[in-house]
Parts: structure tokens; sequence; C-alpha cells
């Protein structure tokens, strides 16, 4: 509780808790919105605005603009005055030492937001610190103007630039200099764009006259000034730019001068978002930067439509140089749209050369549509109908989400929705995998918090508020960039073209008896096959096979050091055999690509150094894991700590996170957790064949995280954490200390190892790291939990559903 966002509060109250159509605010000594709207209320009053209302619009800045500028020793309306001070306390700068006078200290306080704005501010003395209007408005909000949680110096450096460059201009709105990219800023970014176009009426839209005028602006090496600053702001805004499933991403600086290192970043941009590689600012990168449909008339090879794709519809989709189709497997009851696949259509997709990718929407256009029931039951029936379609196991099924959902609405609703289809698809065995349409940042979100393999992004719906301020997801598959008539002689039918990332290909056949895993299966057998007939050797047959998977990538000096060597003549045995190191296979149970190399390494560190009477201890085999993750996610923090300063915020926000770029992602989690485990297996007297088929065949994937930690971390948040600090923090271990060092100082660059920190500092490191573990081992709890609170239900459905038939 702060005292003087209390003052506020109850001078509010009190002085217009009568006024027609206040509303009042609470009074707990919090700042936040309901505070704001009702110093807003309490300014609509004195201006003679009546009835008041909770929102700063035009009629008050209309009202503000006729009173004039307020500075110091302004007397025209004391409680003014009194709204500004507040307004200031609440936004964290000392707004008076008494209220209702614009005296020296609230000058000083005024002068002190216009800096942190971007701002003049004013000139010295008390001829400064002027409130204009647009400050006025500042002042009612809940934006910050300096750094926040999250926020870069970066992107707070480019935000105050704007402000000081445009804030006089009539169409543009001075924004937050909280360092962090949001709806506002890219509107910022346009408006100030569409100013330096000559566009007579600036309004953040991406329309013909600026899409003209960006064709203009082709730059590269070598260009500096006005439009390469606003270029690269652009950039930044995009950055990093992912390039890999367990890396921090790419970056980018703003900068004046069209350099090597932007061009570089650029072209990775360009790659990653499927344009050509020119490292140049070209249209459509200006596009594809700052608007979510990016340049709606480039080449694109998806397609997704309500339309049954007959054959010549397929032989217009394949001589137009579509290669994947959406379609519906569901077209819910009432609805005139006649969506869902034809019997026969999806061998006319295939026998054309056509894929295709299997779309869920049961109305999804509302809020109200989403509840995790409905995600549950949605599930159940999407698994039914893929089923029945034939669709091969694996196959992901995006669930759509139609509308423009708000953050507080995604988490609230969304989220849960889409807990519940992985319930329901869970309670089948996972045997398609969930993913997600939407705006970009329902797209992250629900790809973040519930695993969703890829995102279907409505990127033509550009006016969304989730696509405004958002990053293309870093697990984007298919982008809808624009809807148009198909004229195919006397056919005509609506086609939406998608851009495709190569994430997700589609599907070009149904009916396929083998799982995605089933290569990486029988891969596995030849090689226990051939250390079987292996006689250079007396280990462990199963650890010869692991060995061999690692010994390209996880072998050598460190890794010989740390969990022991290869066999250098099992090696040489199996490549004269034929064989060679299968790098990379899909998890049936979420549809990601697993890296085989760092798996079988990690399960043969586990393996030879498994020491089930003392879980409590770390050794060699958590390092080539969990824990060598988990050192190299420190060096991550310790390199944004000035921005997330508390690590247990950071590891919730940064660890095991689909899309998010981190040296601890989502895919090495389940490495981590799937190799210990497999480690286990063949301990218990598996052969490592069995234990995968098992694992990747026969549903023990399916429980990976609760086994894991019930396994490793004994189920318990106390050992775990102690694990965890033990991990970053021992002494007593060769193996240990050296990875600590060399992960963190000698490869990291971080000097200050854990073990230096002080426990206030390092401790909220650790219990983030038990969080994330809890939150997965969660998410499956739920899933059980449904399944059994729900099966029965389920049943009894069916079989009513039976009886009406």
């Amino acid at each position: 509780m702060d005292e003087k966002v209390l003052d506020a509060q109850k001078w509010v109250n009190a002085t217009y808790g009568s006024v027609t159509g206040y509303q009042r605010c609470p009074e707990d000594g919090r700042t936040g919105w309901s505070t704001m709207l009702a110093l807003t209320m309490g300014l609509q009053h004195e201006l003679g605005i009546s009835p008041v209302v909770a929102s700063f619009g035009p009629g008050t800045m209309a009202k503000l603009q006729a009173l004039g500028d307020i500075g110091f020793g302004w007397n025209k309306n004391g409680n003014i005055v009194r709204i500004i001070q507040h307004g200031l306390f609440c936004k964290g700068y000392w707004g008076a030492n008494g209220y209702g006078e614009y005296g020296a200290v609230t000058t000083e306080a005024v002068k002190a937001l216009r800096v942190d704005m971007g701002l003049p501010d004013g000139g010295t003395g008390t001829a400064g610190g002027i409130t204009t209007p647009k400050i006025f408005k500042c002042i009612l909000n809940m934006d910050a103007y300096i750094r926040i949680t999250g926020g870069t110096d970066e992107v707070r450096s480019i935000q105050r630039w704007l402000n000081g460059r445009y804030w006089t201009r009539d169409a543009y709105s001075i924004g937050p200099c909280d360092g962090i990219y949001s709806r506002d800023v890219q509107k910022a970014l346009v408006i100030a764009i569409q100013y330096e176009l000559g566009i007579a009426a600036p309004n953040g839209n991406f329309g013909p006259a600026t899409q003209d005028g960006l064709r203009t602006k082709n730059l590269g090496e070598g260009d500096s000034g006005l439009w390469v600053q606003f270029f690269s702001a652009a950039c930044v805004f995009n950055s990093p730019v992912p390039t890999g499933t367990s890396d921090t991403g790419t970056p980018t600086t703003w900068r004046s001068s069209y350099d090597g290192k932007l061009r570089e970043w650029v072209e990775i941009f360009q790659r990653f978002c499927k344009l050509s590689a020119t490292g140049r600012a070209d249209y459509q990168t200006w596009a594809q930067l700052l608007v979510s449909m990016g340049d709606a008339d480039r080449p694109a090879t998806g397609s997704d439509t309500r339309f049954e794709i007959t054959a010549s519809r397929a032989v217009w989709l394949r001589n137009n140089g579509y290669q994947v189709v959406g379609r519906y497997i569901y077209d819910p009851p009432g609805s005139t749209l006649d969506k869902e696949i034809k019997p026969g259509e999806l061998q006319t997709i295939f026998t054309n050369g056509l894929r295709v990718f299997p779309i869920y929407q049961d109305n999804a256009r509302q809020l109200s549509d989403f509840t995790y029931t409905a995600g549950y039951q949605h599930a159940l029936n999407a698994h039914k109908l893929a089923s029945d379609y034939g669709f091969n196991r694996g196959t992901v099924i995006y669930f759509a989400v139609d509308y423009d959902a708000t953050r507080e609405e995604i988490d609230a609703a969304i989220v849960p929705y889409f807990y519940g289809v992985a319930a329901g698809l869970a309670y089948n065995g996972k045997r398609y995998v969930h993913g997600v349409y939407g705006s970009r940042n329902v797209c992250t979100v629900v790809s973040r918090q519930t695993g969703a393999r890829f995102s279907f992004v409505s990127g033509m719906s550009w006016g969304f508020s989730g696509n405004l301020g958002f990053p293309i997801p870093a697990n984007w598959s298919f982008n809808q960039i624009k809807e148009f008539q198909v004229v195919n002689g006397a056919d005509k039918f609506d086609l939406d073209r998608d851009v495709v990332s190569g994430a997700d290909l589609g599907q070009n056949s149904v009916n396929k008896p083998s799982g995605p895993a089933d290569g990486f299966i029988a891969y596995v057998q030849r090689l226990y096959d051939l250390a079987l007939s292996y006689t250079g050797s007396n280990r462990n047959k199963s650890q010869l096979v692991m060995e061999y998977v690692r010994h390209q990538k996880y072998g050598g000096s460190d890794w010989d050091f740390l969990i022991g060597g290869v066999d250098g003549k099992f090696v040489d045995y199996c490549n004269a055999a034929g064989m060679s190191v299968m790098t990379d296979f899909v998890d049936p149970y979420t549809a990601y690509e697993l890296g085989a190399e760092h798996l079988m390494a990690s399960a043969n560190g586990h393996f030879t150094a498994w020491m089930p009477s003392n879980p409590k201890s770390v050794n060699e085999g958590d390092v080539a894991g969990w824990g060598g993750d988990l050192l190299t996610l420190y060096v991550d923090w310790r390199r944004a700590n000035d921005q997330y300063p508390n690590g247990r915020n950071f590891v919730q926000l940064k660890m095991a996170k689909v899309g998010v770029a981190s040296s601890f992602g989502y895919n090495d989690l389940i490495e981590d957790a799937d190799a210990w485990l497999l480690a286990k297996a063949v301990r218990d007297g598996k052969t490592i064949v069995q234990a995968v088929t098992d694992h990747y065949n026969g549903g023990g994937g399916l429980n990976r995280f609760n086994n894991y930690w019930n396994g490793r971390f004994t189920g318990s948040t106390e050992n775990a954490k102690f694990l965890a600090h033990n991990i970053l923090t021992a002494a007593d271990d060769k193996e240990v200390v050296a990875a600590q060092i060399g992960l963190v100082t000698v490869r990291g660059g971080i000097k200050t190892l854990p073990a230096m920190l002080g426990y206030d500092e390092l401790e909220p490191f650790e219990q983030g790291f038990v969080d994330v573990l809890l939150a997965r081992t969660g998410s499956e709890r739920r899933l059980r939990a449904t399944y059994e609170k729900n099966h029965q239900k389920y049943l009894a459905a069916a079989r009513t559903r039976a009886a009406r038939k």
C-alpha cells in the first residue's frame, strides 16, 4: 500500500462521489486503472462535463485544450491542480508538498516526467514543467515512463525518441517509455513514418498511401539517416529472431547507419519469415516488420478454405503454386457453411500432389465459446473425426480462436480452453497434437502455456489488437495473409492465401500404420543388433547404443571427462555396417522434434552415474541433462539481470516455454525427462530398444514429467530445490565444479558463479526452477484428473447418443 495513492483515492471519492456517472475507486493504496479513471472523472466534472464517464476521450481533451497549458503559479482551479498532483503520486513522482497549488515541487515533478517521456523539460526554474493537455492525459493513464521488468533499454530509447520528435504533432499520442514493444508503440512508429512520408492525415493504419511510400524506401548497407532509424527500430521491435529451439535468438540494436551487422540480422529475419534473403530494407521486409499480414500479395504456397477441394479445384491449386490446403474436420450443428471435408476429398487432394492440414472450429467467435469443458469435449470430438478420416498419428489439429481476444480474455478463458483440448487429446492417448489458430498474441500465449505445437496465425486480421505490437510466434507454421475469390472457369470459390514456414508440411496420406517415432525406434533396434554382435567390449549393450548416437556432437574431451569416453571401435563397427548418427526424430505426444544426440548423451550420463541410494546428491549425469541446462539458463539470467533482477520471474518466463528464446527450452526439458526415464528403464533391466519402444509407442511419454518429477526429484519441492542449489553451487564433485566453471565462466563469459551470489539473490532463481517443474507436472495431473472426472460422464453421453441413433 502507498499512502499517497490512498490519499488520492480517499480524496477523489469524497470529492466526486455524488457526481452523476462517477464510479468510486477502491481505497486500498494500490495504483490501478480504477484510481486513474476516478481522477479522470473528477477532471471531467471540473471541466463542466456531465455526466462524467470512465474514459479520457475527445470531449475531455477538447475541454482541456480550451483551458490551455498549466504551469507554475496557475491558480484558476485548485482541484484541477490537485488532480495533477495525485496523478503524479500514482505514477511514482513526488507531486507536491501541499495540495492545490502548482508550485516548485509540482513543477520539478512534471519536469522529471517529461524527461522520462523523452520530451524537453520546458526550461529552467519555474519556466519549465508545463502540463500540456497531452501530458495531462498521460498523467491519468497507466503507462510507465521508466523501464519496467521485461522491458529493454533499446526499446525504451526508441520510445523516447519517437515521443521527443513527434509529441507536438496532432495525430501523435505520447506513448509509454517502459521498454516494452506494444500495440501503442507499433502505432506510434507507423504514425511517425506517415508524417515523414507526407501523408496528410496520419492514422497508424497500413493503408495504400503508406504502402506506396515505403516502396520508395529500399535501403541497404551503406545507407544512413532517419529512414534507417525507422527501419532498425522496427527490427528491434521484432527482435530477437528465433533461430533454434534452445537458444536465445538473434537480437539487433537501434542505429542510424545500415551496417553489416544490420544486414546480417535482416537476412536472418527474412529467412525466418520466408522472404527473399536480400539483406535489404525492401518493401516486403518493411511490411513484414510493421503488420501481421506483411505484403498480402507476396508469393504463398499454402491455403485454407471452407469449400470442398474438387478435382478441378485441386488442379487449379497445384497449377498456381499451392502445395498445401487447410480444411475443416467439423461443421457445427446449425451451420449453413457446409465446410467439413467431404467423402473422397482427401484422396482427391493427395492424388493431385497436394497436402492437407486439419482445422477444428466449433463457433469460436466470442469469449463464451471458450471454457475448459468445451475444450475437452471439442478435443474428444476432434479425435473421433480425425480418426474417422484416417489422419495419421502425430498430425497437428489446429483449434480455432476466431475473434480478437484480449490478453485478459486469453488468460481467463482461451488458455483454460486449450488445457481442456490437451486433456481431451490425452484421454485418447495423444494420437493427435493440438495446434492453435488465432492472432499472434493468442498463438504465442497458448503455445507457451499449453504446449501447442504449431501456430496458424490469422495475419490478415491485421487490425486485431492481438496482431498489433506482437512479433510473429516462434512456432508459426502458416500465416494467413489474404482472402480472395478464385475464378476457375465457371467455378468460383473463396480461398485464403497462407505463407508456409515449413515447420508443418501437412499430411500427404491417411491411415498410415506407423507413428512419428517408429523410424527412431527401428534405428535403435539396428544399433542394438550390432551391439549384440560386437565382441570388442564388455560394456552394456544399451550403453554402446547411447554412445554411438552421441559420439559426434557429445563426444571428445569435455564429454569424455564428464560421463566417460565412447567405444571408438564400436563406432567404427557401426559405420562399417552402413550406420550413421540420427540427429532428431518427432515426439509422438507433442509433435516436437527431439534431439536424439542430446537425448542419448543425457541418458548415457544418467546411466553411468546412477546413484539411487542418494537421490539428493548431484552428479555428472545431472550435468549431462537438467543440471547443465540450468547452468546455461543461469548464464542467460545474469546477462539479462538489469532487465530481470528477480531470478524467479526470469525462470518462469524463460524456462521450457514454447516459442521463447532460451538456452533451456521446452524441447530440452522433454529430452532431459526422457533421458532420465530411459536410463532408469535400462538400469531396471530393459534393453534400450524396449525402453524407447515403451516410452514413445507404449504410452510412457504421456506422463513423462510426472514420472520424472517423482523419480529424479522424489516428488518433493524441498528436494528439487536442494538439487537445484547443489548443481549451481556444489564444491565437492569435480565434474560438477568443472561444469559450473566451464558453462558459466569459460563458455558463458559470466565471472560471477552462482555460489558467489547471496542467498536472497540466488534462492528465487532456484525456486523458479521448481515452479516450472511443478507447472509441467501440474498440467499432466490436470489431464489425469479431468479424465477421471469426465470418463463416466462421457461414456454415459455416448450411450445416450447411440440410443438416440
